[in-house]
């Protein structure tokens, strides 16, 4: 698991160079000053170490951006991670690795997929994730941007065979593709954390981009949405002109304007009817005698 440590900061050690470095200097000017006599064996040791004190305390000094962390191991031994920002110092024989902790988003292509009624689909998703564990990250995985890419594919294939698109086969179902709303993109970002969370990723937001029939069969499912919405519009108008008819001969009898045995109301049952429920206007043929002619 990651161990998140305390980064100790590089300005004190970058002072320390700079002092080594002018102490560097006075033992060169020194030495130079008595070029005539021979150099001192304690000035020439120093003059040796201290460029490689310099060049093994700059192995230690790194730079952490914002939303950035270092992943520090000692020959093949994970000693933790640093999160601070700015400079930074560390132990020069420590490895650094550093890890992108922003936001990042990723969009996959367009999958045929099988949905739960064996229609094949084309569905797309944009996914938010964000890096939660670099120890997960770095060590449980080998590629975690590859790895990314394939476990969110397979989350999305997965969820879209659990639901059918719609509800015309199937109208029982709780959940549909196309109408789940957030229902849907609950289950999606579900199945990619349960996925994902073992390689330390997490993900923040997951929104549906491309959802529709494959070509091969849109045409047929068009058809199919429009008979079934031809009916569903039918319905509701015998719904409505049964309705009427039913006023109107409740009216016509409350008020005693005219009245009609059974066989004269069936018959304006099936006139309004026509009337009211045809798709062009009725061209009515007027009665000039009377009611019974």
């Amino acid at each position: 698991m990651e161990n998140t440590k305390k980064g100790f900061s590089g300005f004190p050690v970058v002072l320390a160079i700079l002092a080594l470095l002018f102490a560097e200097l006075l033992l060169i000017s020194n030495q130079a000053g008595h070029s005539e006599q021979a150099p001192e064996t304690g000035a020439l040791v120093m003059m040796v170490l201290i460029p490689a004190t310099i060049i093994f305390l700059s192995k230690g000094l790194y730079i952490i951006q914002p939303n950035f962390a270092a992943v520090l191991t000692f020959f093949g031994k994970y000693m933790g991670t640093v999160k601070d920002n700015g400079l930074m110092f560390t132990n020069p024989l420590y490895s650094r690795q550093k890890v992108n902790l922003r936001s990042q988003s990723l969009e996959s292509t367009k999958l045929k997929v099988n949905d739960k009624m064996g229609n094949p689909i084309e569905i797309a998703a944009v996914i938010l994730w964000q890096i939660k564990d670099t120890y997960r990250v770095v060590f449980d995985v080998v590629d975690f941007s590859q790895y990314m890419v394939n476990q969110s594919e397979a989350a999305l294939r997965h969820m879209a065979s659990t639901c059918p698109y719609d509800s015309i086969e199937d109208e029982t179902a709780a959940i549909t593709l196309r109408d789940g709303g957030d229902k849907v993109i609950a289950l999606l970002e579900q199945e990619l954390n349960d996925r994902l969370s073992k390689a330390g990723i997490e993900i923040t937001e997951a929104r549906i981009s491309h959802l529709a029939y494959s070509p091969e069969i849109a045409g047929a499912m068009l058809q199919r949405q429009q008979a079934t919405a031809i009916v569903a519009a039918r319905s509701k108008i015998v719904e409505g002109a049964v309705g009427m008819v039913e006023m109107a001969l409740e009216m016509l009898s409350k008020k005693n304007i005219v009245e009609l045995d059974e066989e004269k109301k069936a018959a304006m049952v099936s006139n309004l009817m026509v009337v009211l429920c045809g798709e062009k206007a009725a061209t009515p043929v007027l009665n000039t005698g009377t009611l019974y002619q």
